[in-house]
């Protein structure tokens, strides 16, 4: 009896330290297997895209796409927001000097005309027509596909799960965190520099105390409320103008 609870003690102990630890996920970093996958059927160039700042409350959309050199694939390419932000600066430059790739910005003011969706999925496909070469094929992360002249596979999770959409991240984060850090300049008091136009209390205060900036979105609701208190009487804008609009592509490959 006593050999048996032992063994049955034994036993129990062994499956608990077979089982994973509860609350912890095991993952892994971004694969090149979906875009290997229809390059051994022929199917080259593929692009990976993404966006970043569709959450913030100032600054544009800037989105990113990507073409991987199957031979010069940089190590430690992972989803932007998994990396810290000497990761990110790094990894910048290894993606640029390696691949082909294109940015592409959605105004303040066109996000105020198309609302943040559309404008995001307007710069996405903006950047994909930039690219050096075109793709024939395209991976966006998210749910909506893209207006493309080719295939665009959609994958929710994308910057987790395809290298190039993680390496678009990269590219599309660091370069809008650069242009906040610029904005700041152009606009001082509201801490662009530190959260990046994103609703954090330090934001929400100085947009309190300052009202908005050229650079913020009019119509998301901190904006309209700051606006309101300090310009109550002031018109609405016109929803179907562009009068601020700037659409600047940048482009270039190794």
């Amino acid at each position: 009896m006593i050999r048996e609870k032992s063994a049955r003690r034994a036993k129990a102990s062994q499956t608990r330290e077979a089982r994973p630890a509860k609350g912890v996920i095991a993952s892994s970093p971004p694969s090149f297997r979906r875009e290997r996958a229809l390059l051994k059927r022929g199917i080259w160039p593929v692009a990976g895209c993404d966006e970043a700042g569709r959450g913030p409350l100032a600054g544009p959309v800037v989105a990113a796409a990507v073409i991987l050199d199957p031979d010069r694939i940089p190590k430690g390419i992972d989803d932007s927001k998994q990396l810290t932000a000497e990761e990110r600066e790094e990894l910048f430059d290894k993606i640029c000097a390696t691949s082909s790739f294109a940015v592409a910005y959605a105004s303040p003011a066109r996000i105020d005309r198309d609302n943040i969706l559309r404008a995001s999925l307007w710069a996405l496909a903006r950047a994909v027509a930039a690219l050096p070469e075109a793709p024939k094929h395209v991976f966006v992360d998210g749910r909506d596909r893209l207006a493309t002249s080719c295939d665009c596979e959609a994958v929710i999770g994308g910057d987790g799960l395809v290298k190039s959409i993680a390496a678009a991240s990269i590219i599309a984060k660091v370069t809008r965190d650069r242009l906040m850090r610029a904005l700041a300049e152009d606009c001082p008091g509201y801490g662009f520099e530190t959260h990046k136009g994103y609703a954090v209390p330090e934001h929400l205060e100085a947009l309190d105390r300052l009202g908005p900036s050229v650079h913020h979105r009019s119509f998301f609701a901190p904006v309209v409320a700051a606006r309101e208190k300090h310009h109550p009487s002031s018109v609405p804008r016109d929803l179907f103008s562009l009068q601020s609009e700037t659409s600047v592509v940048l482009s270039d490959t190794i």
